[in-house]
């Protein structure tokens, strides 16, 4: 799996370490733990730049981002629901 280590990301996407840190407790980046570095996944990168926008573009603090993901998450539930009923 290819990945990336929580400083490079930091460094790449110039975030603070305690923003990625907050996404992370709040249950809204998945990470992984190897030899005490933390990393996510290249396949979720797209989520992080998303939230990294939304937070720095659009001043949305991280209580306003869960709120968005589980919007969204939602709306994605009835989309496949409606589907499985049509």
């Amino acid at each position: 799996m290819e990945r990336i280590s929580r400083e490079e990301c930091v460094r790449v996407y110039k975030v603070e370490a305690h923003f990625f840190n907050e996404l992370v407790e709040a249950g809204l980046i998945e990470t992984i733990i190897e030899a005490d570095t933390v990393y996510i996944a290249y396949e979720r990168l797209t989520h992080f730049e998303k939230l990294v926008n939304w937070h720095y573009d659009l001043d949305i603090n991280v209580p306003g981002l869960e709120v968005i993901c589980n919007l969204l998450d939602q709306i994605d539930a009835l989309k496949k629901q409606r589907v499985y009923l049509s």
